[in-house]
């Protein structure tokens, strides 16, 4: 169903990558203000056309599981078509990569705007590749958009990074390659097991007729590929020098939007098409998230590095929305998806106020940024206010998705201690985010801090128009979360319907599974 008349998932996708390429082609005149202008403009449209997406998606309609459907013949000889179409997963996801990629151009610092052509044309072909992620309904659509993301993501981190970057970029790329090479296996195998029309159709392949046994292995494929980009520990090893290394731009783009692809595969993929293995396997996931959630809570408080403990920060918060999409109910999945948003927008803020900071006194090292609120109150302020919402305090947008999704793993079968342990999660969290703005905030001037001193200035006009909008989503998020929730319960009560009863039509040799007996509780 298009409710508009036209391609605006097609135009959602490809007009980033259009601004990118006019950029590279101002490039050549050595013009940088015009080059950064038409990437703004690109980007803010990309914004304006995720708002009317929001307002045209019509929640809860009938017999319209996916909106603004495109469909055309691709290459039929093979089953792939060009597959288009969003849910309110989907689109909330699209939105939030759209403003983070606007608040990322618009802060773009003079270092990232060396060749500025380039750095603005990979930055928004990684947009429009996300974007096509979010939106792909054909398997191999899927995966072309899912691999596309590496380029880009390779050359920011290789071209803009920090003095380790080769490694960092290379140690980036052969990671998530590797991962998702075997997906790729897993979905020319999915469509093998398929006993009616050859199609690579994410909707058809939902239904294809799957034995719980070698639904296991397929699950294993997907989850090993959406857990590396994630990603959830042991396989995030890539993540502490990615982070770091990359630019600034480069790490809001990893953390707030990269990531999401990683949990948006487990909630649409694992689940949609293995609900058997995902209950079955759901206490093994669940672990290994809550390892995450420690793991991450004991990286952070052992950094000296601001930019570390944010990405450590991150790597926490992204265990925890994984945890909450394996409690396999509504509430949790719902506070998946929010906080998904949530954590895009509050992640993508904090990695921009350190930008901000590392490029007024030229270092991220905690120690040596004491003081700062005496030289810069307007930016003390703001980062108190990010700590918050990381936190997460009530009020602000961190809160409502993390009760819901404790709400759902206290409610989940079985997974009643899993939320006792990853509450201590939440608890380190809040300590590491205390403990760094004490150290930052409150205690006597660094050196660098006392030398810079009155040459330091403040936030003015230009980074208001980056941190402004933030902090508006992140109190309108936490005060009017139903912005979020109104359009997600649908997709909610979707998902989780695969686990109210058996959800998969055996193969004719196979034994018949046993039956699910999940408790969904209600709605809220």
């Amino acid at each position: 169903m298009n409710q508009v008349g036209f391609a605006l998932l097609s135009i959602m996708i490809y007009l980033p990558i259009v601004a990118g390429l006019v950029c590279l082609a101002l490039s050549r005149s050595g013009n940088a203000a015009a080059v950064r202008a038409v990437a703004i403009v690109g980007s803010l449209l990309e914004v304006a056309l995720s708002v009317w997406l929001y307002f045209g998606y019509q929640q809860g309609a009938q017999g319209q599981p996916f909106q603004f459907v495109e469909n055309a013949r691709w290459m039929p000889q093979i089953g792939v078509s060009y597959h288009l179409g969003v849910d309110a997963l989907s689109m909330f996801l699209v939105i939030m990569t759209a403003v983070v990629t606007a608040l990322v151009v618009l802060f773009a610092s003079p270092g990232e705007q060396e060749r500025a052509g380039q750095y603005f044309f990979w930055l928004l072909a990684l947009e429009s590749a996300v974007v096509g992620v979010f939106m792909a309904l054909d398997m191999v659509l899927f995966y072309i958009f899912f691999e596309a993301m590496l380029v880009p993501m390779y050359f920011l981190i290789g071209g803009w990074g920090g003095p380790r970057r080769h490694y960092a970029a290379v140690k980036f790329f052969l990671y998530t390659l590797a991962g998702s090479l075997l997906m790729l296996v897993a979905i020319i195998g999915l469509r093998v097991f398929h006993a009616g029309a050859a199609t690579f159709d994410y909707q058809t392949l939902a239904g294809a007729p799957v034995g719980p046994d070698v639904q296991v292995w397929f699950f294993l494929a997907f989850a090993l590929a959406f857990a590396i980009k994630a990603p959830i520990f042991p396989l995030h090893t890539w993540l502490p020098d990615a982070y770091v290394e990359a630019p600034t731009g480069g790490s809001v783009m990893l953390a707030a939007v990269m990531s999401k692809v990683g949990a948006y595969g487990f909630l649409r993929f694992c689940l949609g098409l293995f609900p058997t293995a995902s209950h079955n396997l759901s206490p093994i996931v669940s672990i290994f998230c809550i390892i995450t959630i420690l793991y991450a809570a004991w990286g952070a408080l052992s950094q000296r590095d601001l930019k570390g403990l944010v990405a450590y920060s991150s790597l926490g918060h992204l265990g925890l929305i994984i945890l909450g999409i394996f409690a396999l109910n509504p509430a949790g999945l719902e506070g998946s998806i929010f906080q998904m948003v949530s954590h895009g927008i509050s992640t993508a803020a904090l990695f921009l106020i350190v930008g901000a900071i590392a490029a007024r006194w030229g270092t991220r090292e905690i120690p040596m940024l004491a003081g700062i609120q005496a030289v810069a109150p307007a930016l003390a302020a703001t980062l108190l206010i990010l700590a918050m919402s990381s936190m997460p305090l009530p009020g602000l947008n961190g809160f409502p998705g993390e009760f819901l999704i404790f709400r759902g793993v206290f409610a989940g079968h079985g997974t009643y201690w899993y939320g006792v342990i990853a509450a201590l999660g939440v608890i380190l969290a809040a300590s590491y985010m205390i403990w760094m703005y004490g150290r930052i905030i409150y205690t006597a001037p660094a050196e660098a801090v006392a030398r810079a001193g009155g040459a330091v200035r403040d936030f003015v006009g230009r980074d208001w128009l980056v941190f402004a909008p933030a902090i508006v989503i992140i109190f309108a998020l936490g005060v009017a979360p139903g912005i979020i929730l109104s359009k997600t319960g649908s997709s909610a009560l979707a998902i989780s319907s695969h686990f109210t009863t058996p959800a998969v039509t055996q193969a004719p040799a196979a034994p018949p599974p046993t039956a699910l007996t999940l408790t969904v509780p209600a709605s809220h």
